[in-house]
């Protein structure tokens, strides 16, 4: 690993990772590496607005800092590009007030890059730097590709080239308390319509959806691991945002006893109710990542995407069948029959819950272990 030349200790620091959920969330352990690195300073994050509600509860962050991505695309489309640029100025002055003397382009790309330079720090350092946002920061970390399996790879590799130590880089959500009180109530409720008070069933979590359809698990098959589930005396519920309500419908519409709840919750509730979870199924998406970094037991179905092999602690497992056209990622070559997805049946997928669940009882300690 490089060896950064040596700097002055930092006071301020700001984390710069803008999106996507499960990015964020990967990137969580940043904060409690930073913190043990450099304990007398303060830690801020950048990110846009929709992925705040992930940060924003947690204490070990001075403030996090918005990004209002929204209203300068709405100014430049409606062409009022003098009300757009007093806009930025406005924003690069907020971020250089502040006074941070080490910036982590976390995220690598042109607009975190040309954010991060916003702010006039003496020290920007990116991760890999891509679409020429090398020019605007002073050091770029490349991490070394596959040498580690475990989540969040890339930003345990970046806290270690800053000096954290080893172990000390541990995913970091926090819970509020108000969001936890209301996912408890909205699931009873939920629970009560559905004609299934809860009765001491353990929850799972399923969380069927993301962003492109090679990552999608088999429709049918979620409904069939939901009575599966149910079966085994536990309490599945659907999960999912506001645009997913109509496909969790058509999931639950067979199994009345598993309610849905895509879309009833904001994004910080979702979180709660996750950490209540006993066990979460998901594909690749963010509120799967949230499972891993609770140390909820989480089992991850990956095929097109592989962001990572191992989870956290064993609590996370993950199914994923390497065949030769996998991970595609965003350029499938099957013509939509998306076989890496199809192949995880839900005998596989139930077997493999059903394990981790009996982990969990044997050996609960796992579940709060943190990382290498």
């Amino acid at each position: 690993m490089p060896t950064p030349a040596t700097h002055p200790t930092p006071r301020r620091i700001l984390v710069v990772r803008l999106s996507a959920l499960g990015d964020i969330v990967m990137a969580s352990g940043l904060i409690p590496a930073l913190k043990t690195a450099y304990p007398d300073a303060e830690v801020s994050w950048l990110c846009e607005e929709g992925c705040a509600p992930l940060l924003k509860h947690n204490p070990r962050l001075k403030q996090v800092l918005i990004w209002p991505r929204t209203q300068w695309e709405q100014l430049f489309k409606a062409k009022r590009y003098l009300a757009l640029w007093r806009e930025v100025r406005q924003f690069r002055a907020m971020l250089r007030a502040q006074q941070f003397d080490l910036v982590l382009d976390a995220q690598g790309l042109l607009k975190s890059g040309l954010l991060a330079w916003f702010t006039g720090a003496p020290r920007r350092v990116s991760i890999i730097a891509r679409e020429g946002s090398h020019r605007l920061v002073h050091e770029v970390v490349t991490p070394t590709h596959g040498a580690d399996p475990v989540m969040g790879s890339e930003y345990r590799f970046l806290s270690r080239y800053l000096g954290a130590p080893q172990g000390s880089f541990v995913h970091d959500l926090a819970v509020g308390e108000a969001q936890q009180a209301r996912a408890r109530q909205v699931l009873a409720e939920a629970l009560q319509a559905a004609h299934t008070p809860h009765s001491g069933r353990p929850l799972v979590v399923l969380c069927p959806f993301t962003t492109r359809p090679q990552k999608h698990w088999v429709e049918a098959n979620w409904a069939e691991l939901a009575q599966a589930l149910w079966d085994q005396g536990l309490q599945p519920v659907v999960l999912g945002g506001p645009t997913d309500r109509e496909a969790a419908a058509r999931i639950v519409a067979d199994v009345p006893q598993v309610p849905s709840l895509a879309g009833v919750l904001k994004l910080d509730e979702s979180v709660a109710l996750i950490a209540d979870a006993h066990l979460l199924v998901g594909v690749d998406t963010g509120l799967t990542h949230m499972g891993s970094a609770l140390r909820v037991p989480t089992l991850a179905l990956f095929g097109s995407t592989r962001p990572y092999l191992q989870g956290p602690t064993p609590m996370t497992r993950v199914m994923y069948d390497a065949l030769p056209c996998s991970p595609c990622r965003r350029r499938p070559t099957c013509n939509g029959d998306f076989t890496c997805m199809k192949q995880l049946t839900v005998e596989r997928v139930s077997l493999q819950a059903l394990e981790l669940l009996a982990l969990r009882a044997a050996e609960p300690g796992l579940a709060a272990g943190g990382e290498a």
